[in-house]
């Protein structure tokens, strides 16, 4: 596989990403009541791998997702001025009276129409398109009198033939020696992604017990902007299971119910099995609409779209986090046959 991101226009991304990570800030934030909670000395690294093939067997439209991510200890120091006095003027609700953690993130999404052996422009179905990001979150939680946490994300990237999704759905395929896509020469052009997300979610006040079985739901409210995604989104999930971490769900590759990328177990070994739902008003969506500034292929996007999903979470040695969820999700486009269905595979490290 071709790893570098580079042909000219590639450049804007590499820059892009340069100029993301560069504005990360990490905070030390202040306990309501001027007591210091216990804090988490561990950062996290995620990994997280998504799939058609897992789902339903298919292999079309949201065809692969890969994110890699770090999360440093809770309240980070050495940032502390620049958080507070940036940050903490516009959203001092999120920032200030919270626990926070910085995010890293970097990751690739493919998106294929349903033939990949056909050669010629599919009109009647979504594009090629490949989106390359890196991005940067602040996420804050409060568990004092209000369990609840905060993620401000900024993904900053590429969509286009400078994301190399060509190569590296050309090189998979390759090694499993299966149908090699045709198509890419339709893709997308190359244009700068940004996209803002923020997300709130409520751990709601009690766990329920039961045969040795805990369970609890966390709802959740959530909005992106940019021009690669703009949306409002609503959801929920249900998790049930023995030692339940203190966690919002397994993370996801938005846009989806996207849990958390931090975990705190209190023992050995836990499980939890979940199920969750989000609904969005699409706003935006490049991967359907096409570009922005150029002339492209595009399809007539569904403005509303929901998401059933489904999994287990393993928790062991206080330090890993192994899960597998199956995602559902409703027609995007018009015209489009069936519903999709993908697999989510993630890890967690505590180190």
């Amino acid at each position: 596989m071709n790893l570098k991101f580079i042909n000219r226009k590639g450049w804007v991304s590499g820059a892009l990403l340069l100029v993301s990570l560069g504005t990360a800030s990490a905070a030390f934030a202040d306990h309501p009541d001027g007591e210091m909670p216990d804090l988490d000395n561990r950062g996290i690294l995620n990994i997280q791998l998504e799939n058609d093939l897992w789902g339903g067997g298919s292999d079309r439209h949201y065809t692969h997702g890969t994110r890699f991510s770090y999360l440093t200890k809770e309240n980070p120091t050495g940032f502390e001025d620049t958080v507070k006095k940036k940050i903490g003027e516009w959203l001092p609700d999120i920032v200030v009276p919270h626990t926070n953690r910085i995010g890293f993130a970097l990751g690739q999404s493919i998106f294929t129409p349903e033939d990949i052996a056909a050669t010629e422009l599919q009109e009647n179905d979504r594009p090629y398109a490949g989106w390359l990001y890196g991005g940067v979150s602040l996420i804050s939680k409060w568990e004092k009198d209000r369990d609840y946490f905060d993620n401000l994300e900024i993904n900053v990237g590429v969509v286009g033939p400078a994301a190399q999704g060509e190569d590296t759905q050309t090189f998979v395929h390759r090694l499993k020696d299966v149908q090699l896509p045709n198509g890419w020469d339709n893709q997308l052009k190359n244009e700068p992604g940004f996209v803002l997300y923020y997300e709130r979610k409520w751990r709601l006040d009690s766990q329920v017990t039961f045969m040795g079985l805990s369970a609890d739901f966390t709802p959740s409210l959530g909005m992106a902007l940019g021009n690669v995604y703009t949306y409002g989104s609503v959801g929920g999930i249900l998790r049930v299971g023995v030692d339940l971490p203190n966690d919002y769900g397994p993370p996801g590759i938005k846009p989806g119910l996207s849990g958390s990328d931090f975990f705190e177990p209190s023992k050995n070994f836990g499980w939890y099995v979940f199920g969750g739902v989000e609904g969005r008003a699409m706003g935006r969506n490049i991967f359907l609409d096409g570009n922005t500034f150029e002339d492209s292929h595009s399809v007539d996007k569904r403005i509303l779209v929901g998401d059933l999903q489904v999994g287990i979470v393993i928790t062991m040695l206080e330090s890993v986090r192994l899960a597998y969820t199956n995602v559902f999700r409703s027609k995007e486009f018009a015209g489009q046959e069936g519903i999709d269905q993908f697999g989510s595979l993630h890890l967690s490290v505590r180190w």
